[in-house]
């Protein structure tokens, strides 16, 4: 399956009433009606991201709160850039849920759905 078509299926499958999962397009891109080249995105983040409503014990008991979530999509044969590696561990460090699928599986088992 390609990478693209994996994207799709995690985006359909992990977006939900409590998870908002969107796409960032990044690279260099030519203009329409010039010679300028658009950089779009952030070096190394993820291909999917949004954030993912939990709800917390002890002193915010019942208190919903947002947690960013972070997806670097590949295929089963794709590799990870250094500074992809870098952004997913920057996320998880704060507090947010990141990591690398290859399958909505992964993908929901790094979001921490059932």
């Amino acid at each position: 399956m390609s990478e693209f078509q994996t994207l799709r299926d995690i985006v359909l499958a992990c977006s939900n009433r409590d998870t908002r999962l969107w796409h960032m397009q990044a690279g260099k891109f030519r203009a329409l009606h010039s010679d300028a080249i658009i950089h779009v995105g952030v070096p190394g983040m993820s291909d999917l991201f949004g954030p993912r409503s939990v709800t917390v014990t002890q002193d915010m008991v019942g208190r919903r709160i947002a947690v960013f979530c972070a997806i670097e999509v590949k295929s089963p044969t794709g590799r990870t850039a250094r500074n992809q590696l870098d952004f997913i561990h920057v996320v998880e460090n704060l507090g947010g849920y990141a990591g690398v699928a290859r399958s909505v599986d992964e993908a929901r088992a790094i979001l921490r759905l059932k």
